[in-house]
Parts: C-alpha cells; structure tokens; sequence
C-alpha cells in the first residue's frame, strides 16, 4: 500500500473558521498529503467568514457557537448527512484531532465500520480550566481524555513530554511523535526592522521582549504581565512589545498599560514582527508544542518559557534560551533581566535556537504522519 491509496477522513474541532497553530497544522498536512497522491476529505464547524481559506475538501458538521466565547464553536456530532457523505467517501483511515462531541463521533464510526482511527493531539484542554475558575473538573477531563485516546489506533503527540503525559494518564495506546515544521523564508533573522520597531516607538538599543499568540488568558496573560511588572521593579531597561489579537486584549492592555500593542499580524508581517524582537517571551503551559516558540527560533529571537510540554524537548535550557517553572514570577524576571543586559548571551542564544529550527521542515515532519497512516493500516490488517 502507498500513498495514492489512502482515503483519509480528518474530523476537527477547528479547520479555519479561526487561526491558531493547531488548524494550520492542520491544513498543511492536507496540504501533504495531497501532494503525495491521497484523498483526504475534511469534517469540521465552519463559519461565513472564516479566517482564511480551507485545504482540501471542507465538509460542514454542525456547530453552535461556544457560550461566553463566540468565536469558537460547538460540534454536535454526525448527523445523517454528514453519515451519508462518510459511506459514499469510502475512508480506509480516519484521523481526529479533537476529543470533542464530532470526534466520539468519529471514534465510534471507526468501531463501527472496522476503520482503524488515528488521533492527534492538539490541545491541553484541562490545563484551561485554572483560567476559569473551573479547577475542580480536571481530574474529570484528564479521566475522559485517556479513555478517548485509549480508544484509537495509534495516538500523534507533538512532543516527547506530552507522550510521557499520556502515559502518565494510563493510555495504552501506541504514540507517534508529530512535530511542527517553520517557514524558514517567513521567520528568519533576517527580517529584522529597525524601522518598523522605531514606528512604534521601540528605541534601537531598547530590549523588546515580545508576546505573540492569541490574547486570551489561558496563554498565560497573567504570568506575563507579573513578570513585567517585576522587570519594572528591578529598574531593568526594556519594552514589551505584543503581537496578537483576542477577546482579553483590553484586560491585558490594563495590566501592561507601557506596553507597545501591534496588533494582529500575519504572513511575511508577522515574520518582521517576530525578527524584531529581542526576546520571545511564552510562559504559557497549554501548548502541547509551541509553534510561536519555534517561530521565535528560526528568527534567531532567544526564548524564555514555561517549563511545560510546549517547551521541553525544544528548547535548550540555557543554549538556545531559558525555561522556568510554570509560575515562578521572580524566576522569569532573573531569566528576561538575563537577556536584557548579557548582550553575549542574547545573541548567542539566538543563534543557537535559529540553527536548531533548521531542522524542522514540514514536509518531513508531516511524511511522518503518513508513514503513521499506513503503518497503522498495515498493523490492523495483519500484515
């Protein structure tokens, strides 16, 4: 069996209705497995205007918008259109990339057609759950999580430690390691602009320690702005320059009110944006491999994060940046004072983290899911 022979339904929670790391990841494995010659047929909410335009073949499931947060939505599953749509597809493989009410769905379609199923893991749902006032249900959705995953073919974890989480969980279930890869012409040091840092008022010899992700307080908006507030306090000469856009925007712009706002940013713009920085600041622990993070690397922009699953395995603690404890606010304000003022160690770290991105490529990084694809269909046929 080869490529040209699969027919790959992929079920999620979010193809492009919004932008985030984990539906462009998405898209452009689609995007490689079309190329490779398989048929991919893709089930998933949608929206009238989505953030930008579907991979593939996009087949709208049922949604209702999620409540307090209109911007995401709801799945409610297989109805009998989408059924319909499914049997005349004729998958040999389905892949899901949520543990959402569509997902189950998909899971059970598999059981139920002897369809081997590969799951993809995405997103650290229970680590949200601190951020809403919600702590109680985590042992609930770790307990959920493990017995949707125990249930596939074989689990794609972006990172060595979400494998080891997994484990941890009591997932039996075989684990594949799917990377992220980095457009190594977007996000390179060389787009570097001083100018456009001078057009929001970044002086060329201040230290521009740089936010970029969704503005959402489940990204760690509240560790960020401790720690900045902590950088102040030590008297250490820096701007903090934020990229992204989101519903807790002007809760964040309340608590860095110095802050410097770009705004959203995409394609070669975002590139500049992140070549611009100084140093690429992520105390998030809801990642599960941190594409941004990455991002930062290939434009030689050194990295203080949190130590979680989207920082550990890729980032070298104290070579290509440093990695602190989760909510250790004095330690993150040690590691940008660090950065800010060992001008050596900034740009050597830098370095370093831009000659290790070179190794994230997507189209190896997404043949390894193929190569998954067929090992597992070869697995379940006995041979």
């Amino acid at each position: 069996m080869d490529a040209s022979d699969l027919r790959v339904a992929l079920f999620s929670g979010n193809y492009n209705y919004t932008r985030d790391g984990a539906n462009q990841a998405l898209n452009l494995l689609v995007g490689h497995l079309l190329q490779q010659g398989a048929q991919v047929r893709v089930y998933a909410p949608t929206s009238r205007r989505p953030a930008f335009a579907p991979t593939g073949d996009l087949v709208s499931a049922p949604s209702f918008k999620f409540p307090g947060r209109a911007e995401y939505k709801v799945s409610l599953g297989l109805n009998a259109q989408l059924r319909a749509d499914l049997k005349a597809f004729a998958p040999n493989l389905i892949h899901v990339s949520a543990p959402d009410v569509l997902g189950h769905s998909a899971v059970k379609y598999g059981e139920d057609h002897g369809i081997p199923v590969v799951a993809s893991y995405h997103t650290r749902f229970e680590t949200y759950m601190s951020y809403y006032g919600l702590g109680f249900l985590v042992r609930t959705l770790v307990r959920l999580q493990a017995k949707f995953y125990s249930r596939v073919d074989e689990v794609l974890a972006p990172s060595q430690m979400m494998g080891e989480i997994l484990r941890e969980w009591g997932v039996p279930t075989p684990v594949s390691r799917w990377s992220r890869g980095v457009n190594h012409d977007r996000f390179s040091p060389g787009r570097r602009d001083l100018q456009w840092r001078r057009s929001l008022g970044i002086a060329d010899d201040e230290i521009a320690v740089g936010f970029l992700g969704r503005l959402v307080k489940e990204k760690g908006l509240d560790v960020f702005a401790d720690a900045m507030h902590a950088l102040d306090r030590r008297g250490v000469r820096h701007k903090t320059l934020v990229i992204g856009e989101g519903p807790a925007r002007d809760w964040f712009a309340k608590e860095v009110p110095d802050a410097v706002f770009a705004g959203f940013q995409s394609g070669d713009d975002l590139g500049r944006a992140v070549a611009s920085m100084d140093v690429f600041f992520n105390p998030s622990i809801t990642e599960t491999f941190g594409n941004v993070t990455l991002e930062a690397m290939a434009a030689g922009v050194p990295v203080v994060a949190a130590r979680a699953s989207g920082a550990v395995g890729l980032i070298d603690d104290g070579v290509t940046g440093l990695i602190v404890p989760p909510t250790d606010i004095q330690g993150y304000a040690d590691a940008l004072q660090r950065f800010c003022e060992d001008h050596a160690f900034r740009r050597a770290a830098g370095a370093a983290g831009h000659a290790k991105a070179g190794g994230y490529k997507w189209d190896t990084i997404n043949q390894t899911v193929l190569d998954t694809y067929l090992r597992v269909i070869e697995r379940r046929s006995g041979r």
